[in-house]
């Protein structure tokens, strides 16, 4: 079930983004949320703007962040260009503690129920994250640059 995160959460959301920081080292994705690229100083801000959601499963399992509006950081795609510029909702901050299969698809179903186009992101090394967003139908699109000037990978789904 996903459900929009309260400040009381921020223990649990803390837990969940450190064993999905580990996954990541652990899966050769090691510069991903280091230094300034960390979610957790977007949590607060996140919470309340209501954009934070968890994703339970006895207890929290996942976190992630879902922005209906423009995104000043997918004005510009290199290579690519996006399928339609029509409102869209963008996921950011997605991670998992590892003990639920199938987070993205389940995030996705629910984010399918909120608008008809979805745009995301990753890493070149976020391999994990690359095959999850594909399994769902996301295209990639091109590359976009995240505010610290470092590229990532685009995609979006457009309902048909």
């Amino acid at each position: 079930m996903v459900r929009t995160a309260t400040i009381g959460d921020l223990p649990r959301i803390l837990e969940v983004y450190a064993a999905a920081r580990q996954y990541m080292r652990n899966h050769g994705n090691t510069v991903q949320w280091g230094g300034k690229d960390r979610p957790e100083s977007k949590l607060e801000n996140d919470i309340r703007l209501g954009q934070l959601y968890v994703l339970e499963d006895d207890g929290i399992c996942a976190v992630f962040a879902f922005i209906v509006g423009d995104d000043p950081t997918y004005a510009v795609i290199e290579g690519g260009t996006w399928r339609s510029d029509t409102e869209y909702g963008t996921l950011h901050r997605l991670g998992s503690d590892g003990t639920h299969r199938g987070v993205m698809a389940e995030v996705f179903r629910w984010m399918s129920t909120q608008i008809d186009h979805i745009r995301v992101d990753t890493h070149e090394s976020n391999l994990t994250m690359q095959r999850a967003v594909e399994r769902c139908g996301f295209q990639r699109r091109g590359i976009i640059y995240v505010p610290d000037g470092t590229p990532r990978l685009a995609y979006d789904w457009v309902k048909e």
